[in-house]
């Protein structure tokens, strides 16, 4: 039997509670530094408060020490992992292999190494790679199909494969993008990335011709597998994570409510396949509507090979829903649409203008489907599209508490007669049972506590049936839920005073606690292997040998010709891959001349905008009338070269120096 896991986003603390609340597994949070996403950064209180709350269910919480690391951040960063640990944080999530060295090498990390996003892992040989040098866990490469991650699930069938499911896409593999340090200085495998790929460009061939003129190339949709989660797991993959650390409350508690119903769906339609990986039944006051939070448009990206809608053209802002048509604008007022859909004051509305940009508004009064905009915008015309990017009804709703979460009992009464160890005389008394489900809707679930009273049990002057279902049914504002009660023996039929009973409850409570930590504790030390943490510097150990070629290190042909695609920035990183056999070592591209540089990569994409616009030959599209090279331009005069590496079926991206057409 598998297990499932729904790994959501965490802002801050407040984010990471509703991500449980809301029916996560696990939650991923930023590191108070040192994590993907510079502005998401929490302190190790929040952290702890976090993990306590979480490890009530059962759940989990990783947090990303996720960027490249400079060798006057790598004690701090020691510190702060040793912090981290000793908080209770379930797995950390790393792309410095120089911080792997020194983790392991200074026992500072008790539980699971997770390889990032930003170890660009998109083959099964990195895959096994990642796994043989300490991680228990990689995280996939956005751009992989189906039949790609269930090569690399093969490839490792005892690690686990988490996979990207919701949320905002990079066009660029992760942890090979520079084209942000190159243009801003703000490196995105520092954190801070600039979004380049969301601004506006010329596209022009060898002889400037114009193809394109100011539009957002680079811009993709938004990420949703929400109807192939079932597919995802068959292919090996275990965990899914939507994305969003820069995402409010509203955007966690939407979107980790629809995926945790589907995913209760497939455990519930195959429960001896799948089993969720955290404990609690959670209940909504509101139904979950992907459409209605932040999205620029939604694609299964190349879950099922590649395909032609993947990119945001238009615009790199939240479009929203599409809520109807313009149908008559009345004068400077005033306009009626053509729709089923209902409006609110204060909502958010968009289109697509003419001039192809995304233009905005808000709603001051709604009469049935005529809407009065505070400005009415200049560029509306009859039969445009209408889109809904802030729908303010459903934020009131999602303002308030939107969610419970419970974990279902079931209790068993009987009497029973126990020996006493101490003096060996048999007791007389009852025994209260609690069993935790697994599924409530298929009766299954297992004991998970028992609390033996002694008492000399009396017979009551009438049944006590109904009196002590109610008094075992309540479990108050604790995280428990009884769904069912079972009275065994006769039991009803003695009388058991209801401060006996409420003290049984309490001492089940403890007992209840005390099994889910455990069974959180024993899954994580049971997926350690303590080896790779012992004696770390010796080469007989699993992964650390040495590299019987270059070819193995070599992930992508591009990491031979640019060596700064390692992302080496410490001298650790540098000790580490000259260990495993790596030659010709370069620094980062944030350290190195290539920064510098003209003509350097600065990034790779499975996205091609020759086959977006309708291009590609070998895939059906029209013949060019351009010559190549193809330049995308910026409105300051910076061009990068692209370069359509067909047999890779790749696009790559070169920064160019001439700023003028």
């Amino acid at each position: 039997m598998r297990t499932l896991e729904l790994l959501a986003p965490a802002k801050n603390l407040e984010c990471g509670i509703a991500a449980i609340d809301h029916g996560a597994d696990v939650v991923y949070i930023g590191a108070p530094r040192f994590g993907a996403r510079a502005a998401a950064g929490n302190s190790i209180e929040d952290i702890k408060q976090l993990c306590d709350y979480a490890h009530q269910f059962g759940a989990k919480v990783h947090v990303t020490v996720n960027t490249i690391i400079y060798d006057s951040e790598l004690e701090d960063t020691l510190k702060m992992i040793s912090q981290l640990d000793e908080i209770g944080v379930d797995a950390l999530l790393l792309q410095d292999m120089g911080l792997l060295w020194e983790v392991r090498a200074k026992g500072l990390w008790k539980r699971e190494l997770h390889s990032s996003t930003q170890c660009d892992t998109r083959t099964p040989e990195k895959a096994l790679w990642l796994t043989q040098i300490g991680f228990k866990r990689v995280v996939l490469a956005r751009e992989l199909s189906l039949d790609e991650i269930k090569a690399i699930h093969n490839a490792i069938p005892d690690r686990e494969i988490e996979v990207f499911v919701h949320g905002a896409l990079c066009v660029s593999y992760s942890g090979v993008c520079y084209a942000s340090e190159k243009c801003f200085s703000r490196s995105a495998n520092r954190g801070e990335c600039a979004q380049f790929c969301r601004m506006k460009f010329d596209l022009v061939d060898a002889d400037n011709q114009m193809i394109e003129h100011q539009r957002y190339l680079l811009s993709l949709k938004d990420l949703c597998q929400l109807d192939y989660l079932k597919d995802l797991a068959d292919a090996g993959a275990s965990s899914f994570k939507i994305e969003g650390r820069l995402k409010d409350i509203t955007y966690v508690k939407n979107v980790v409510a629809a995926y945790n119903k589907k995913l209760d769906e497939i455990v519930a339609k195959y429960p001896r396949e799948y089993r969720r990986a955290s404990r609690g039944h959670v209940e909504y006051n509101f139904v979950p509507n992907l459409k209605k939070t932040f999205n620029r448009g939604f694609t299964n990206y190349f879950l099922h090979g590649r395909q032609p809608d993947i990119s945001s053209f238009d615009t790199p802002k939240a479009i929203g829903e599409y809520v109807g048509k313009v149908k008559e604008i009345r004068g400077n007022v005033s306009f009626n649409v053509a729709t089923v859909a209902s409006f609110a004051n204060g909502d958010g509305l968009c289109f697509i203008n003419d001039e192809r940009e995304l233009e905005g508004f808000r709603v001051n009064k709604v009469e049935g489907n005529r809407l009065f905009p505070f400005r009415m915008p200049e560029n509306l015309r009859p039969g445009m599209a209408l889109y809904r990017n802030n729908d303010q009804a459903f934020e009131q709703i999602l303002a308030r508490k939107t969610a419970e979460r419970r974990i279902p009992l079931f209790i068993e009464l009987q009497p029973v007669l126990e020996k006493d160890e101490d003096n060996g005389e048999v007791v007389d008394g009852f025994l209260a049972t609690a069993n935790i489900f697994k599924s409530v809707e298929q009766g299954l679930y297992y004991k998970a506590a028992e609390v033996f009273t002694p008492m000399q049990l009396q017979c009551a002057k009438r049944s006590q049936h109904d009196n002590m279902i109610a008094q075992m049914s309540k479990f108050g504002e604790s995280k428990y839920e009884c769904k069912h009660v079972v009275l065994k023996n006769d039991i009803d039929s003695a009388f058991i005073p209801n401060s006996v009973l409420s003290n049984v409850r309490r001492e089940l409570i403890q007992k209840l606690d005390q099994r889910i930590t455990d069974e959180l504790n024993r899954s994580l030390i049971s997926g350690m292997d303590r080896n790779f943490f012992a004696n770390p510097y010796r080469l007989d150990q699993p992964g650390e040998r040495e590299a019987k070629s270059q070819k193995e290190l070599t992930w992508q042909p591009e990491y031979e010709k640019w060596r700064y695609t390692y992302n080496i920035a410490n001298d650790a990183a540098v000790d580490f891959y000259k260990m495993h056999g790596l030659e010709n070592i370069q620094p980062a591209f944030e350290l190195g001349a290539n920064k510098r540089k003209d003509q350097s990569l600065i990034m790779q994409c499975r996205h091609c905008i020759r086959y977006s616009l309708g291009y590609c030959v070998k895939r059906g599209g029209k013949k060019p009338t351009w010559k190549e090279p193809l330049s995308l331009v910026l409105g300051d005069g910076r061009r990068f070269r692209l370069e359509f590496v067909c047999k890779e079926c790749q696009m790559n991206v070169y920064a160019e120096s001439n700023r003028s057409l």
